[in-house]
């Protein structure tokens, strides 16, 4: 198994390096016929050679940034965004220092040509690599071993979309016993362990570790608080501590620099794109332009959101909801915006503000959240930091992201904050613009992700999660 893993990595670094070569020898071909000769004071041989490779390096980070290297790990329309945008990015950094090298501005029209031919080889690359990884590849055979709380057709359905890399081939019950699990697991390249209590989730995790059997996790609450602790040595005995405190006063700091001068250069950049969108929407019904909303974020704090109104004027007469699917109240106007995430533009006043952040979770109404807690009584941790125009959530998750996975995938980014981690969502974000499940209603049935319109939990299918049996207070479940 370890030599296959060795194998399939190299495979992954040639395909990875060929694309990589690919667009910097076509960029090197527009340097020397095209821009070169367009210099008053050309480089010499290694000034050109550096060029190439600092192009090359570029592309070669935005590419992983943006996941555009992953062939065998995403979709092909993923792979081809990823790679589209690292293109656009590489470009125009590039671009920018040709620019300055001749320290006046060149024609943009061949650096376009060049992008145009660059998605072409993109194209050819993404179908042929894929190609070949399936061919030497076939999916997974996995095993679930799952407890009283069965994943159903919801991990089915998800993990069977990614047919090339997962087949979920058989399921078993903790109460089989671990002797007979064990032997089961000589048939399957993987399991995936599914929500056990933590003490029989522990004895499988290290059975696997010691005979290096491929673990699937899906982790708890407390799981991905520790995997935000701090390391510590100051002993024989290894210690992990988890501060709990948020953000530290120096990364509030940096965080709201960041905050205030993108959102100013943003409201600037995009004030005429909110004009042309403020007199559609008054043009259709000569509603109220902005809908303003009573929102949650740090410690708990009410705000006004302000966002473009994309429902008709009395939508909530019948109480709070969530927008589903097909939902008769959204103008067709506002079905644009949103498809766009257009209506959303209007946030960049309330981060300038300080009201926001760019990045956190996505702040909550106050009916809603009460909700959620009764479920899910940790659902308040996501306030130990400033609500965010964007997020771990929405840029791994969708709108009807269960409040579970939303939990988790807050308290993944909580937990393992950095201000590099901001700029990488942020350059991230724009890549969600282009995928329509992402803003996606929750079912035409239910007011918000965890109830119909007749308030009772949604099906077996639903993330709420029935580990949480007795609550200590608004701590961790006993179940865990």
């Amino acid at each position: 198994m370890s030599k296959r893993e060795d194998y399939k990595r190299f495979i992954i670094f040639l395909l990875a390096s060929l694309i990589v070569l690919a667009q910097m020898a076509i960029f090197a071909y527009v340097w020397y016929n095209i821009y070169r000769g367009q210099i008053n004071k050309p480089f010499w041989r290694k000034g050109n050679w550096v060029l190439i490779a600092i192009y090359g390096l570029l592309f070669g980070l935005f590419s992983k940034l943006y996941g555009g290297l992953k062939v065998g790990y995403l979709k092909r329309i993923d792979v081809f965004y990823s790679l589209t945008l690292a293109l656009l990015c590489t470009n125009v950094v590039e671009y920018l220092q040709i620019t300055l090298i001749n320290r006046w501005f060149l024609e943009a029209w061949p650096m376009i040509e060049m992008t145009g031919i660059q998605l072409i080889v993109s194209i050819v690359w993404i179908w042929g690599s894929r190609y070949i990884y399936s061919r030497l590849y076939r999916a997974r055979k996995l095993l679930v071993i799952y407890g009283d709380r069965d994943p159903g057709d919801d991990l089915i359905h998800k993990m069977n979309s990614r047919r090339d890399k997962y087949d979920i081939s058989g399921k078993v019950h903790a109460s089989v016993g671990e002797e007979e699990i064990h032997r089961m697991m000589a048939d399957y390249d993987g399991v995936i362990i599914w929500d056990l209590p933590s003490a029989v989730r522990n004895r499988y995790l290290k059975y696997c570790f010691s005979h290096s059997i491929r673990c699937y996790i899906s982790p708890k609450i407390s799981d991905i608080i520790l995997m935000g602790s701090d390391r510590i040595h100051l002993f024989d005995t290894p210690l992990l501590m988890s501060r709990n405190m948020g953000l530290s006063i120096d990364q509030r700091a940096a965080k709201r620099l960041l905050d205030i001068l993108v959102s100013g250069v943003g409201i600037i950049l995009t004030s005429p794109i909110m004009l042309i969108i403020a007199i559609a929407v008054k043009a259709y019904d000569r509603g109220p332009v902005f809908y303003f909303q009573d929102r949650l974020t740090l410690h708990g704090r009410e705000f006004k959101i302000c966002k473009f109104r994309s429902m008709c004027v009395d939508s909530e007469k019948n109480g709070a909801r969530l927008a589903s699917k097909h939902d008769s109240r959204i103008t067709p106007v506002g079905n644009v915006l949103r498809n766009l995430h257009l209506d959303e533009l209007p946030q960049l006043f309330n981060v300038f503000k300080g009201d926001m952040s760019l990045v956190g979770p996505r702040p909550e109404r106050k009916t809603i959240m009460e909700e959620y807690e009764k479920e899910l009584p940790e659902f308040y941790y996501r306030l130990k930091v400033k609500a965010g125009l964007t997020g771990y959530a929405q840029v791994y998750g969708k709108y009807n992201t269960t409040p579970y996975d939303k939990l988790k995938l807050d308290l993944f980014y909580i937990e393992n904050y950095s201000f590099l981690l901001d700029i990488k969502l942020i350059f991230m974000t724009v890549k969600i613009f282009f995928q329509k499940e992402v803003s996606e209603g929750v079912d035409d049935r239910q007011i918000n992700a965890l109830k119909t319109s007749g308030a009772e939990k949604i099906s077996d299918t639903a993330e709420v999660p029935e580990l949480m049996k007795e609550p200590d207070s608004r701590g961790e479940k006993k179940y865990e």
